[in-house]
Formats: structure tokens, sequence, C-alpha cells
């Protein structure tokens, strides 16, 4: 199991930026995929952001589009979430996750990318309140 550790999580305000970093306990390029996910209180788990790391290719959700990026550093096995001009609705506790095994064809990457579902590793989370 691939153990991760999320930091960069805090309050920001609205308009504000933030990134997340998770490390985890493999190199990359051994998983398939790393995204990022979210979960606000009453609510689903939801995808944010993820990248395959054979490819380099990322997905996001469109909530999120051209504010988030994701990216990896192999060198370091660490995966960040760059988040721009943040919004209350993105107040959230956000989870790293890792998948492993073969890529999905590619008709259907963006949904294994975005669906916590095809996730099996997942870390602590970190916390993320921004305020209006």
């Amino acid at each position: 199991q691939v153990q991760m550790v999320e930091s960069g999580g805090g309050s920001v305000q609205a308009g504000g930026s933030l990134r997340l970093s998770c490390v985890a306990s493999e190199y990359p390029r051994d998983l398939n995929r790393m995204g990022w996910f979210r979960q606000a209180p009453g609510k689903e788990r939801e995808g944010v952001a993820a990248i395959y790391t054979d490819t380099g290719n990322t997905y996001s959700d469109d909530s999120v589009q051209g504010r988030f990026t994701v990216s990896i550093d192999n060198a370091r096995n660490t995966v960040y979430l760059q988040m721009d001009s943040l919004k209350p609705g993105d107040t959230a506790m956000y989870y790293c996750a890792a998948a492993r095994g073969e890529a999905p064809p590619p008709r259907l990457r963006r949904q294994y990318a975005l669906s916590p579902i095809f996730y099996t590793d997942w870390g602590q989370g970190t916390q993320v309140t921004v305020s209006s």
C-alpha cells in the first residue's frame, strides 16, 4: 500500500492561492495515476484533478478548470495541486490518492482519473478553508 502525506492546506481569503503537496512512499512512475479529491461536510467526495504518470496528461473537474493545476515531481515522489483564484465553494478536506495497474483505454481516462472509486490508496487529508 502506498503511504501518502498531504500538506499545504490552510485558511485563505477568496481570490487567494494555496499549493498542496503530497509525498508518496513509492516512485510515482510505479503508479498509474495520482489524483486530488475533496470532500465538504455533508457532500460526497469528488475528483478535483489528476495526472497519469506514464504520459503526464492531466484532467481537471470543470469547477476548477483554469484555476487549479496538478503537477508531479518524480525526483521527490511528490504531486502538487496549485490552487489559484480560490472561492468559498472550494472549502473542503483535500485528499491525495494513488492508483496502480495498467492505464485505462483513452476513452475512459478522464473517468478513471476523476472518480474516487478507481483509486486504492489514500492520504489523511489536509483542510482548505476559503473565506469571503
